[in-house]
């Protein structure tokens, strides 16, 4: 999200896990330009540029490599990744840093200069850098989820598991730091809205543009519309719901038990094989029921919504519609939730802060403060429980059954792109 919003508008590893090493890193601190942070990019989409650029303009780092299946990608992200690096007086990128191709990441992982990496991919391909990144002892922010399927995501707790405090993995669910979300969350923990008695979950977005690209391979067109594809994205569940999902893990500090779910392709055009929009139920502990509605779907941008109902009160939090509890113990975070309560000078010029207005940016420094300071962050179990807790409400609503969260851990689900790489090299 951006740090102001416009009113009406807003990717087999190089080692298996089992057997991986991780090499420490090393950062030479002096003058500004030798301690900044080296950095990589590692898929150069429209999501991994707007984190990087964000990441560069409040964090001390440097841009110095990048890598992408497309060379198109590359070739309009170096011009943008040139243009923050001039900012801040680095050099442009080397060509010789620049890698493309379906083994890019691996050679950008084998530059010794490169102290983290930004895993910007579509998700298929997320698991299999995070393990390589970490074998080559690197820092990493991978954008979630972790994984598309079970597979993946014990493959990242794993990882998480091997770190040991030696490097930092961060997941990109920037909304745990989002001021007034962390605000929210420490009052229904310390009880300001009693006892949880369900929570309510919504994600209303408008459809992704299809890529149209004529006498492209099959592969290449799935890959540029990832969304489209189960295999490729894991569903919507997991690129937007699951954020919403792990809010709700986050503030009941538990997993799902179990789940019952629907779904459907109703209203989406005859492409691809993801769901248009799911509603799923699930139970917590302490008999708590959660139920979250997630579409991708039609023109319009709708809202995006978790709601906790407890016995003294109510906490709700908007992307777009503010942040607040109702009840014996008020409060607001001073977001507005609507157009009234705009000031003069924000309606004139349609410009206002959402609850979403600092996340990125804390969440972007905190990871580089990490690694400024070795006091490292591991958020790897986290981010494969919320990635496994949206699978499991993807599976249940597929197979139109209940299902149990062992159930689908023992599973053992294992998407299989079935991509022939070798015709990008």
């Amino acid at each position: 999200m951006k740090k102001i919003l416009e009113r009406r508008a807003f990717l087999k590893t190089a080692a298996t896990i089992s057997a991986i090493t991780i090499l420490k890193p090393g950062i030479v601190f002096g003058s500004k330009a030798n301690s900044a942070i080296r950095v990589g990019i590692i898929g150069c989409g429209n999501r991994g540029t707007a984190v990087i650029s964000s990441m560069s303009a409040n964090t001390n780092t440097n841009i110095i490599a990048m890598a992408d299946i497309f060379e198109d990608k590359l070739k309009t992200a170096e011009v943008l990744l040139n243009k923050l690096n001039a900012e801040k007086r680095f050099p442009a990128i080397k060509k010789s840093n620049i890698y493309k191709g379906s083994k890019a990441y691996l050679k950008l992982l084998e530059n010794k200069d490169v102290d983290a990496v930004l895993i910007s991919t579509p998700a298929y391909a997320h698991v299999d850098i995070l393990e390589a990144a970490v074998a080559a002892g690197k820092h990493v922010y991978c954008e979630k989820p972790v994984a598309t399927d079970v597979d993946g995501c014990k493959r990242v707790l794993r990882v998480g598991e091997k770190l040991n405090g030696k490097l930092s993995v961060v997941v990109g669910f920037q909304i745990r730091y989002a001021t007034p979300y962390v605000e929210m969350v420490k009052r229904i923990r310390r009880g300001d809205i009693g006892e949880v008695l369900t929570v309510q979950l919504y994600y209303f977005s408008s459809g992704a543009e299809i890529q149209e690209f004529k006498n492209v391979p099959y592969d290449e067109m799935r890959i540029r519309n990832h969304y489209y594809f189960r295999e490729m994205s894991g569903g919507i569940l997991l690129d937007q719901g699951i954020h919403m999902l792990d809010v709700c893990n986050w503030a009941l500090n538990a997993h799902p038990l179990q789940a019952v779910g629907r779904g459907g392709n109703k209203g989406r055009q005859d492409f691809g094989n993801t769901f248009s929009n799911f509603q799923v139920l699930y139970e917590y502990p302490n008999d708590i029921n959660v139920s979250i509605h997630s579409t991708k779907i039609g023109p319009q941008f709708g809202d995006v919504c978790s709601r906790f109902l407890g016995a003294k009160g109510i906490a709700e939090a908007h992307y777009n519609g503010g942040v607040f509890i109702k009840g014996e113990n008020k409060w607001d975070s001073g977001i507005a939730r609507s157009e009234s309560e705009l000031t003069p000078q924000q309606q004139a010029s349609g410009v206002f802060l959402s609850s979403l207005h600092d996340a990125d940016v804390n969440k972007e420094q905190a990871f580089i403060k990490s690694i400024e300071t070795g006091n490292y962050l591991n958020e790897a179990r986290s981010g494969a429980h919320s990635t496994l807790t949206a699978i499991l409400g993807r599976e249940s609503a597929t197979a139109r059954k209940e299902m149990t969260w062992d159930e689908v851990i023992f599973s053992g689900e294992k998407l299989d792109p079935q991509l022939n790489l070798a015709q990008f090299e």
